[in-house]
C-alpha cells in the first residue's frame, strides 16, 4: 500500500511540474498577437487604405488574410515587385488585387516579415526578437528578396549575443544563403577569421600566462580552463598539434632551467643560513613543478608525452641538485615521476626501454625519498594507482635492470616501509620470473627428455 501511496504522489508531481511549464504559443496565437501590432499611422493590415488582399497558406493548411499595399510590397519586395509587374503585362494592364502565397513552412514568420516592410526602423522592431525567430524572418527575407529586411536581420545577429547551442544555426544559414554583402561577412567573422589563426603564438601566449601567474586561485582557474579548451577543441585536433607541440616543449624547458635555478639558490640560501629567503624559494619550486605537471598532463592526454620522459629522464644535474635540498622543498617535484610512471605503466607513453631504465635510474630514488611527504602533503595522489605504475613501468624493464631497481627499493622498504612505496607485488613478480620460472622451464624440459 506504501509503495502505490509513493507512485501516486510521483504521478501527481509529474503532473504538476507538466501544468506549471508554460505552454508554446499556437500559430494561431502568434499570428493574432502580430495582428495587433499596430501603432497610430502604420497602414498595415488597414482595409481603408489598402488596395490588395494578401493570402498566405501554410503546409498544414492554416490559412490567414491580411490588407497590404501594393506600392510598399512593390518598393521593398523585389519579389512582389515582379509578381505585380508580371501581372500588369499578362493581364492587359489590370491591376493585381489578390495574392496567395501557398505551402508557406512558417505562416507567421511570414506574416511577420511583411509587417516589418511598413516599419520606419526595422532594427528596433527586432530588438525583443529571439535569435532563432531573427533566423526565420532572415530566411523569409532572403526567399522574397526583401533588402532591408535581410541588412536589418544580420545587423541584429552581428549585435546580438548568440546562445551556444544557436551558433551553427546562425552561419550554417547565412552561409547557405550564400548573402553577397558586408553585413553577412561581419556576422560570420564572430566565428572565423579570413585570416590564417596562428595556433602555436596564442598557445604559447597561454601557457606563458598561466605559468608566469602567482595568484594561486587564477592559477587553479586558467589552468583548467585551458585543460578544456585544449582538449575539447576540434580545431586542435591530434594531426594538427605539430606546432603546438614545439611551444609546450619550449615551456617545459623554460620550467626546468627555472628549477635548475631555484635548486641552486636553495643551497647557497641553506649555507648562507638564509631561512627566510628558503621559503620564498620554495613557494617558486612548488609553482614551477606544478606547471610541468599540468603540461605533463596536456602532453600525455594529446599522446606527445614520449619526447618529455627522455628530457626529464636526462636531467642528471638536476637531480644531483635535488638530493643537496631539504625534502619540504623539493616533494612536489617527485609528482612529475609518479605521472610519468603511471602513464608508462597504463602505455598511455610508450618509450623505448633505455629510456625507461634511464628515468628510473635518474628519479626512481628522489621519488622513494620523497614518497612519505608526497603522501602526507599531496591530498590528490592516489597512492595506489602511482605503486601500481611504477611496478608496471619497472617489470616493462630486463631482468637484470628490474633486479637492480627492486633490490634498491627493498633496501629502503625494510628501514620505512610507511614512508615507502609498497611495490610487494611487482618485488614478487620479478622474484618469480628470476627464480621459479627457471626452475619450472627445466623441470619441464628434464621431463620432456625423459
Amino acid at each position: 500500500m506504501e509503495m502505490m501511496a509513493l507512485e501516486q504522489d510521483i504521478h501527481s508531481s509529474k503532473q504538476s511540474v507538466m501544468l506549471s511549464l508554460p505552454r508554446p504559443p499556437s500559430v494561431q496565437e502568434k499570428v493574432d498577437a502580430i495582428l495587433l501590432l499596430r501603432s497610430p499611422g502604420n497602414q498595415f493590415n488597414d482595409p481603408s487604405s489598402s488596395d490588395v488582399k494578401l493570402t498566405i497558406t501554410g503546409r498544414d493548411g492554416f490559412s490567414v488574410s491580411i490588407n497590404v499595399h501594393r506600392h510598399i510590397l512593390t518598393a521593398q519586395s523585389r519579389f512582389f515587385a515582379a509578381k505585380f509587374s508580371d501581372w500588369w503585362s499578362k493581364q492587359h494592364r489590370m491591376p493585381l488585387n489578390a495574392v496567395e502565397i501557398s505551402d508557406c513552412e512558417d505562416v507567421d514568420l511570414y506574416l511577420q516579415t511583411i509587417r516589418l516592410m511598413y516599419c520606419r526602423d526595422l532594427r528596433r522592431s527586432l530588438i525583443k526578437e529571439s535569435v532563432t525567430r531573427v533566423l526565420g524572418i532572415l530566411k523569409v527575407s532572403a526567399a522574397i528578396l526583401f533588402e532591408a529586411g535581410v541588412v536589418s536581420c544580420l545587423e541584429y545577429l552581428e549585435a546580438m549575443p548568440w546562445p551556444e547551442d544557436e551558433e551553427e544555426r546562425v552561419t550554417s544559414l547565412v552561409s547557405q544563403l550564400q548573402l553577397d554583402s558586408v553585413a553577412s561577412m561581419e556576422v560570420l567573422k564572430r566565428l572565423s577569421s579570413i585570416e590564417m589563426v596562428e595556433t602555436e603564438s596564442i598557445v604559447a601566449r597561454l601557457l606563458q600566462s598561466v605559468i608566469q601567474g602567482t595568484d594561486e586561485k587564477a592559477r587553479r582557474e586558467t589552468k583548467t580552463l585551458v585543460s578544456r579548451m585544449l582538449r575539447e577543441n576540434p580545431s586542435v585536433a591530434k594531426d594538427s598539434w605539430d606546432s603546438c607541440r614545439g611551444c609546450i616543449y619550449r615551456a617545459c624547458e623554460s620550467c626546468l632551467e627555472a628549477l635548475s635555478r631555484l635548486f641552486t639558490q636553495v643551497i647557497e640560501s641553506s649555507n648562507a643560513a638564509g631561512y627566510e629567503k628558503e621559503g620564498t624559494l620554495g613557494a617558486q619550486i612548488s609553482r614551477q613543478a606544478d606547471n610541468l605537471n599540468w603540461m605533463v598532463d596536456i602532453l600525455i592526454d594529446r599522446e606527445i608525452a614520449d619526447t618529455f620522459v627522455k628530457i626529464w629522464a636526462s636531467q642528471a644535474e638536476l637531480a644531483s641538485l635535488y638530493s643537496r635540498i631539504p625534502s619540504v622543498y623539493r616533494y612536489d617535484v617527485s609528482r612529475i615521476t609518479a605521472r610519468l610512471c603511471m602513464a608508462i605503466g597504463k602505455g598511455q607513453v610508450l618509450v623505448p626501454q633505455d629510456v625507461r631504465f634511464l628515468l628510473l635510474q635518474t628519479w626512481f630514488q628522489p621519488l622513494v625519498d620523497d614518497f612519505g611527504w608526497l603522501q602526507r602533503c599531496c591530498k590528490s595522489l592516489d597512492k595506489k594507482s602511482v605503486e601500481e605504475g611504477i611496478s608496471q613501468t619497472i617489470l616493462t624493464l630486463p631482468l637484470k635492470q628490474q633486479q637492480f631497481i627492486l633490490l634498491g627499493w627493498f633496501d629502503c622498504f625494510s628501514r620505512s616501509a610507511g614512508d615507502c612505496p609498497n611495490l610487494n607485488r611487482a618485488f614478487e613478480v620479478w622474484w618469480r620470473r628470476t627464480f621459479v620460472r627457471p626452475l619450472l622451464e627445466t623441470s619441464c624440459v628434464h621431463q620432456l627428455t625423459n
